[in-house]
């Protein structure tokens, strides 16, 4: 795969030597699970700040429901959170009335909380994150995406054709996808894997924009359907969510937490 620049050949899907790699989601899901409790009591894992509320909505993936973001959901309220999930069962894509109940959503929850929202999306869930703090700039925190495919072709996925199965519609043409390549006006952090098998990394990489310098790209070693289960991707996550209101910084590795990152 080369990253697409001027001249140079467009971004393609993942090889099957990725996609077989895929097959270590499991283990990631079961790692998390053992990790979670036993790096809370060694105070690893950054909680939310004490004097404040802050909630949460997680979107789930392509094909995927709220099922897939429960450990996750868990783990964040576990961190001290106010979480919710999307609750519109199997992500289809956004068909007709989607877009809208999340928008509902996010005022509704954004009136009871009375506070700016934090949004994480895994993968397709992750442009929902990003379109809803375009058009709610004011009510969004921040935007956290896990292994989101925003910056390239729809065809740089291995998923594009389940997309159109499951939505009914053809993937977003160019203008369109100029459109959702554009950075969040808000704090956002992009989080994928070079080893991702159904999205091109690339497709995860947010440029630079001069209007927003707080925007990010954090890796982690991880599988596509095990990112938002796996253990570095919940201490990016952490670790972004604990910051106080308005003091945003790029993400570092601290030394403590090294070992989650291969480092």
């Amino acid at each position: 795969m080369k990253e697409k620049n001027s001249g140079e050949a467009q971004v393609t899907a993942p090889n099957a030597l990725l996609m077989a790699l895929e097959a270590r989601a499991p283990w990631e899901w079961g790692t998390a699970m053992a990790a979670w409790p036993m790096l809370r009591m060694l105070g690893i894992w950054p909680k939310a700040r004490p004097d404040t509320s802050h909630h949460v909505i997680v979107y789930p993936g392509l094909a995927a429901s709220d099922a897939s973001t429960q450990p996750l959901r868990a783990f964040l309220r576990d961190m001290g959170y106010e979480v919710h999930g999307w609750y519109q069962g199997r992500n289809r894509g956004p068909g007709r009335g989607v877009l809208e109940r999340l928008e509902e959503q996010l005022v509704a929850v954004h009136k009871d909380a009375n506070a700016q929202l934090s949004l994480i999306g895994w993968s397709l869930g992750g442009v929902y994150a990003r379109e809803l703090s375009k058009l709610h700039p004011k009510l969004v925190r921040q935007v956290i995406t896990l292994g989101t495919p925003f910056a390239q072709s729809p065809k740089a996925t291995n998923a594009w054709r389940v997309y159109e199965m499951l939505s009914g519609s053809t993937v977003p043409d160019s203008v369109m996808q100029m459109e959702i390549a554009k950075a969040p006006p808000v704090p956002t952090t992009s989080v994928y894997s070079k080893s991702d098998g159904i999205v091109a990394w690339q497709a995860s990489i947010q440029e630079k924009d001069p209007s927003n310098a707080r925007i990010e790209n954090v890796e982690v070693v991880a599988s596509h359907l095990g990112i938002g289960a796996n253990p570095a991707a919940w201490y990016v996550i952490a670790d972004r969510l604990a910051q106080r209101d308005g003091t945003w910084q790029q993400f570092t590795t601290p030394d403590r937490a090294r070992f989650l990152f291969g480092k």
